[in-house]
């Protein structure tokens, strides 16, 4: 049997630069400058929640994000340091150490590659939308929550991983709040949530907030909050007080140490991230084709090619998970970008922000950070899918309530395992309510005829096992009616071959109607096809005729 072929690997880069404008180049360099800076506080703010130090989040945004524009499949998407993140990353860190963390996302690379290259990017479409709004909610809330040691000042020396720890941890030093770190958390959500927006491209702003609105609010909202705390001298833990500042140069190129008996415990953590670097990935690209349909849509597989490559580079830089990032995504697509050298110029744009101003980060209050956060988490989350629970079915709710219960007080690994389990145990459910028996009229005398309808499968077979016991008296015959049977599984086919042997036993024969295509050849291959012989088969119910 030959192996399938493998995908292409095509970057979107080299597609799209064919007849490649002037002004193309220049409208990408400004979208690239203005993403690059909006990127800035938020590869800060993700390394610093992950509990990493705050250059591993920009070397991730500069080296996932370059490789992922370079090589992906998407014409805007921008790579990078990602909320949805922040909590698994945390987890591992405080569970495995950080080396085994740098293996992990390693692996997530490898898996990402090869699901790209088998072209298995269409697949995380079929993962249910409950379950991918539950837990982006659960993650969103947990972020908020993790938060809240900096929001509030709180002298905790180490925030626990699980959600129950974090409160009883919170709980046991609210008496070390620092009441300045609230008021400079609410200051900055108030700027990033107040700050002119020219969203609204029916009603452009103009003049003195359009020039405000080029302005991305979370820098806006750090850069006050940095000059208020040097120029105050607040009271205020900042970057260079945890962290002792960050470096002027990109963290050296190492090999992450190997511990065998550390990375046999990473099988699951390496899962996760691999599946939730592709769940993110292509969600991000498929909102990026809703923005700009004039632009090509784009290629699941290669996209998770390059998420594949990026993720074995960057934690070779020491840097986190990296995946498609949506918010910053927008922002280069608002921007005007018309390919990934927007998302080129984005990761230059922040390496030259670490080259030259990187002394001056030590004066971002943590705090800052923290509110910033706040903002991205209440914007991640779908909340309005709670307010709309009552308008759908119990399988949707049950599913969106689970797993976002899961995530919060459990773990988004068990969280995606119970609701992936349940969305196949209501699949399976469905489909086999599906699937009916129907009596037919009409036919010569000494026959029972029904016809199947659906998919006669391992969860259906049930109502096929019980039919023996239900013929009436005299029946010679029974014939089923297969032309609304579409598929059927070795389940299935095993049932009928059963059914054939009890009726066999009563001295009544088998015939099968109109069978089509999938079932009829799963019937030759299995040898039930010779069993019933020529007389096991008919075109029409006119066929049949009355038993001698």
């Amino acid at each position: 049997m030959p192996l399938p072929r493998l995908h292409p690997f095509r970057p979107r880069s080299l597609s799209l630069l064919a007849g490649y404008s002037r002004q193309q180049l220049l409208t990408d360099i400004g979208a690239g400058v203005t993403v690059g800076i909006v990127a800035l506080p938020l590869a800060l703010a993700f390394a610093i929640a992950s509990g990493l130090r705050p250059e591993q989040g920009l070397a991730t945004a500069i080296i996932a994000g370059l490789l992922i524009s370079l090589l992906g499949g998407s014409s805007v998407q921008i790579g990078g340091p990602a909320g949805a993140f922040i909590v698994v990353v945390y987890g591992i860190l405080q569970r495995h150490g950080l080396a085994n963390l740098l293996i992990a996302t390693m692996g997530a690379g490898v898996l990402l590659l090869a699901m790209g290259a088998l072209k298995l990017g269409a697949l995380v479409r079929y993962i249910p939308v409950a379950i991918v709004t539950g837990f982006t909610n659960g993650i969103a809330v947990l972020i908020a929550l993790a938060q809240l040691k900096d929001l509030l000042g709180l002298n905790i020396a180490r925030m626990p991983a699980d959600f129950f720890g974090q409160i009883e941890a919170i709980a046991r030093h609210a008496g070390s709040l620092n009441p300045v770190a609230p008021a400079m958390a609410a200051a900055c959500m108030a700027i990033v949530l107040l700050w002119p927006k020219n969203i609204a491209t029916d009603r452009p702003l103009t003049g003195l907030r359009r020039a405000l609105a080029l302005l991305p609010s979370t820098v806006i909202a750090l850069a006050a909050a940095t000059a208020a705390t040097a120029g105050l001298a607040l009271p205020l833990e900042t970057i260079g007080s945890r962290f002792g500042g960050i470096p002027q140069s990109l963290p050296a190129l190492s090999l992450p140490a190997m511990d065998w008996a550390g990375a046999k415990q990473l099988v699951i953590p390496t899962l996760t991230l691999a599946l939730l670097g592709a769940i993110e990935s292509l969600l991000c690209a498929r909102v990026a084709d809703k923005l700009t349909p004039q632009l090509p849509r784009h290629d699941p597989n290669q996209e998770l090619m390059a998420q594949g490559i990026a993720n074995l580079a960057a934690p070779l830089f020491g840097g986190l998970p990296a995946t498609g990032t949506i918010a910053r995504t927008v922002t280069n697509i608002r921007a005007g970008a018309t390919s990934p050298v927007a998302g080129i110029v984005h990761a230059l744009t922040l390496l030259l922000i670490l080259l030259a101003a990187a002394p001056l980060a030590a004066h971002v209050p943590l705090a800052a950070l923290a509110g910033i956060l706040l903002v991205v988490a209440w914007n991640m989350g779908e909340w309005h899918e709670f307010a709309r629970l009552r308008r759908f079915n119990l399988t949707y709710r049950t599913l969106l309530v689970g797993t976002f219960t899961l995530t919060v007080v459990a773990d988004l690994t068990v969280a995606v395992e119970v609701g992936l389990v349940t969305a196949c145990l209501f699949f399976v459910w469905r489909m086999s309510q599906l699937f009916e028996l129907r009596p037919l009229a009409g036919l010569p005398a000494g026959v029972a005829g029904y016809e199947l309808y659906g998919a006669l499968f391992f969860g259906a077979v049930g109502k096929l096992e019980s039919l023996p016991e239900q013929l009436p008296a005299g029946t010679r015959t029974v014939a089923l009616q297969m032309h609304r049977l579409v598929q059927m599984d070795t389940t299935g086919m095993e049932a009928l071959r059963e059914l054939r042997r009890a009726l066999a036993k009563r001295d009544v024969g088998l015939a099968l109607v109109q069978v089509n295509a999938q079932p009829l050849d799963l019937l030759q291959r299995s040898g039930l096809a010779d069993e019933l012989g020529p007389t096991g088969f008919a075109a029409t119910l006119a066929e049949l005729k009355s038993p001698a």
